[in-house]
Order: C-alpha cells, then sequence, then structure tokens
C-alpha cells in the first residue's frame, strides 16, 4: 500500500513537471506533443523525466527554426532581382535628362521654323509690293511736270533703294533655305528621341549609350545651329559637299581571326552589302552633289540679279525729267518689272530649300555608306548589326524590297564586271 501511495506521488509530480513545461512551451509558440504517460518507465527519477521534456522541446525548436528561416531566405532570393539585369540609376538619369533636352529641341526648331516660314513669305510680297510701286512711280513721273515730278521721282528712287536693301539681306540669308534645315533638325531630332526612348524601354543601357546620344545631339546642334548672326551655314559654299549630322563613326579594329558567318551574316551578304556601296558612290550621292550645283549656281544668279536690277531701277529713276528722260524712265519702269520677277522666281520658288534639300539627300546617302563600311570593316560578326535585321533596314531605308536590293547589287556586279573587261581590252588593244 505504502508502494502505491510513493508511486501514485511519482506520477503526480511527474505530470505536474510536465504541465508546467508544456505550459511553458506554450508561451514560446511551439506547441509540443501530449506525453502519454503510461509509457514511461516509473522507475525514472522525476529529474531526469523532466530534463528528458526540456531537452525534446529544444530540438524541436530548432527543427521549426531552421525550417523557417530556410523558407525566408528561398523568399528573398526569389523576390530580388539579378544585378546583371538592374540597370544603373545614374545612366537611367542621365538619359531622361537627354531625352527632355532633345525634346525641347524638336519643338524649339519647329516654331523657328514656323516664324522663318513666315519671313520668306513676308518678305517677298512686302519686296515685290515696293518694287511694283516704284515702277508704277517712275512710269508715272515721266509724264508730269513741276512739283509732280520732282515728288514722285524721289519716291520711286527711294523705294528702290529700300528694296535693293532688303534683298540683299533676304538673298544673304535664304529665308527658305532656313527652313529647309529647321525642317530637317526637327525630323532628326524627333528620330534621335525615339532612339533615346527605344533604349530606355528595351534592354538595359550603359555608359556608353550615354556617350553616343550626348555625341549625336551635339552633332545635330553644330550641323543645324539655331542662331543666324555668327554661326548660320554659308548659303553660298565654294564647293557643295554632303550635309552631315551624326558623329565619326569609331574605327573599328579588324579581326583577321574572327568568323566570316554567323550572327545573320554570310559571305553573299557581304558581298552584296559592298556592291550596294559602290553604287551609293558612283550613282546615288554623286547626282544629288551634280543637281545640288546646278540649283547652287542658279540661286548665285538670281541672288546677283535681284539688287542689281533694282539699282539700275534707281539710277534710272533718279534720271527722269532729264535730257535722258525717255531712256531713263523706260529703265526705271522696265528693270523694276524685271526685279520683281527675279525676285520671285527665286524665293517663290524656293530654289536655296531646292539646294539645301539635295545637299541633306546626299549626306543620308554618305550616311548609309558610312554605316555599312563600319559593319563590314568588323571583321569579327558577333559584334555587328544582326545582318538579317541589317539588310531590312538598308531595303527600307533604299526604298526597295529584299529581292529588290539583290537585284541592285547584281546588276552592280554585272556592270563593274564588264566595264573590268573593257578597260582590260582597252589597254592590251593600246
Amino acid at each position: 500500500m505504502s508502494t502505491l501511495q510513493s508511486s501514485s506521488g511519482v506520477i503526480t509530480s511527474v505530470a505536474y513537471s510536465s504541465s508546467r513545461c508544456r505550459r511553458g512551451m506554450a508561451r514560446a509558440t511551439i506547441n509540443m506533443p501530449k506525453l502519454r504517460t503510461g509509457s514511461l518507465s516509473l522507475k525514472l527519477p522525476a529529474r531526469d523525466l523532466v530534463q528528458e521534456v526540456l531537452d525534446m522541446g529544444v530540438s524541436l525548436r530548432a527543427a521549426t527554426t531552421g525550417h523557417v528561416e530556410k523558407k525566408n531566405e528561398s523568399r528573398a532570393d526569389s523576390t530580388i532581382p539579378s544585378v546583371s539585369n538592374v540597370s544603373d540609376p545614374m545612366v537611367m538619369a542621365k538619359l531622361h535628362e537627354i531625352m527632355e533636352a532633345v525634346a525641347d529641341r524638336v519643338e524649339m526648331h519647329k516654331n523657328i521654323g514656323e516664324q522663318r516660314d513666315n519671313w520668306n513669305h513676308l518678305l517677298l510680297t512686302s519686296i515685290n509690293a515696293i518694287t511694283l510701286t516704284a515702277a508704277t512711280m517712275a512710269g508715272i513721273a515721266a509724264t508730269s511736270v513741276g512739283g509732280p515730278l520732282v515728288a514722285l521721282k524721289l519716291s520711286s528712287t527711294l523705294m528702290y533703294l529700300a528694296a535693293t536693301g532688303m534683298l540683299v539681306v533676304m538673298n544673304k540669308i535664304q529665308p527658305s533655305q532656313l527652313v529647309e534645315e529647321q525642317r530637317n533638325a526637327a525630323r532628326l531630332f524627333k528620330q534621335l528621341h525615339g532612339q533615346v526612348q527605344r533604349t530606355l524601354s528595351c534592354g538595359t543601357p550603359t555608359s556608353t549609350d550615354v556617350e553616343e546620344a550626348m555625341e549625336k545631339v551635339l552633332a545635330l546642334d553644330k550641323a543645324y545651329p539655331l542662331p543666324l548672326l555668327g554661326a548660320m551655314l554659308d548659303k553660298f559654299p565654294e564647293t557643295v559637299e554632303p550635309a552631315v549630322w551624326w558623329p565619326q563613326h569609331r574605327q573599328r579594329q579588324e579581326r583577321q581571326s574572327g568568323r566570316t558567318d554567323g550572327n545573320g551574316w554570310s559571305v553573299e551578304l557581304e558581298e552584296e552589302m559592298r556592291e550596294v556601296v559602290g553604287v551609293l558612290k558612283r550613282k546615288d550621292t554623286e547626282d544629288y552633289l551634280r543637281l545640288g550645283k546646278i540649283a547652287l549656281k542658279v540661286n548665285k544668279i538670281l541672288a546677283i540679279s535681284g539688287p542689281l536690277l533694282t539699282g539700275l531701277a534707281a539710277c534710272g529713276t533718279a534720271f527722269v525729267g532729264s535730257s535722258h528722260g525717255p531712256w531713263a524712265a523706260t529703265l526705271g519702269v522696265v528693270a523694276g518689272a524685271m526685279a520683281s520677277v527675279v525676285n520671285t522666281m527665286e524665293h517663290g520658288g524656293q530654289v536655296g530649300m531646292v539646294f539645301e534639300m539635295y545637299r541633306s539627300n546626299a549626306g543620308f546617302f554618305r550616311l548609309m555608306e558610312e554605316t555599312i563600311e563600319s559593319n563590314l570593316n568588323e571583321r569579327d560578326v558577333g559584334r555587328r548589326e544582326n545582318g538579317e535585321l541589317f539588310e531590312m533596314k538598308v531595303a527600307l531605308q533604299l526604298g526597295r524590297s529584299l529581292s529588290g536590293l539583290k537585284d541592285l547589287a547584281a546588276s552592280s556586279y554585272s556592270s563593274s564586271k564588264k566595264g573590268e573587261a573593257i578597260e582590260e581590252f582597252a589597254s592590251k588593244l593600246f
């Protein structure tokens, strides 16, 4: 009976100790499994039983904590992007600043182009009105005597002199050519804005992209300046050169051991691009430069003839009523009418704009030549633009289909071979 009581006391103390342990573990937010007292040996002391329960709780808590930490680490790894796919915030900020500056330049060139187009129309209308009015007054003065003669003669002479000065200034700045420059600048800056925007939206921009964008902006500013005084382009150059609005292409290092195919390139495509470059040099660029020279000569003749005719008309009007009255009146009226016709042909026909258009077209083909040669000079095709995309881009810029571009290269190749055969035959003959 005493043994049974002592055993029940031990069991009671064990149950009390295990209940305390369970309450302590509950505070630690770890659920302990329920212990079956029937499976425990009654011969164990209460101290050893409590220690065993505590060891089980510690091991369970360590296992649970490790599982939670691994789960958090895996979740953190899945949410943090790769460093290689993250763009530099400073590069992004610089490109955004460049894009805003380019958008501002587009608006400025557009507004200034409209303003200079208004100049062209207003000056043309005003000078023609002044010239025709002076010619009319010179004709009336030839039939007048006394006070009206002097007034009409003086007024006509002053109007001719004013028209002469205005024509000199107008022919110097060539408003129609200024308008074409601003149109080209606005269009090219808009293209650059789209390129920067694509760079920001696609891929990860680098500092090289920032440098290239800056160089393109500065090259466009130099090619199409906004101010007239000090920075205006020469409207009557001695030699006609293509317009250049792009930075010079960096010389790519030729690699003799590089691959000759891959990345959309092949030997046939390289030969095709070389033939296209030859056609652009021999035909398109030369044709537009030749047309530009013709337009420049016509513009020079008209620009000199207008002020010269109004000056002669002023001299003739000044001698109306003298001994040379009939001839002076004829010179004053006819020269004034001819000056109005010449001024209309030059500025109404916008000959300066035609010259600038030819110069810009020659520059476009020169840019295509340099772009193609820059890709061909890079022997490592992995560093070039994709060959298929590049071929399609060249075909679109030339206004041809892919088959048409191949036909153009084939015809150029056959014509060059015929030319070489004729030269070889002529050299053998002579």
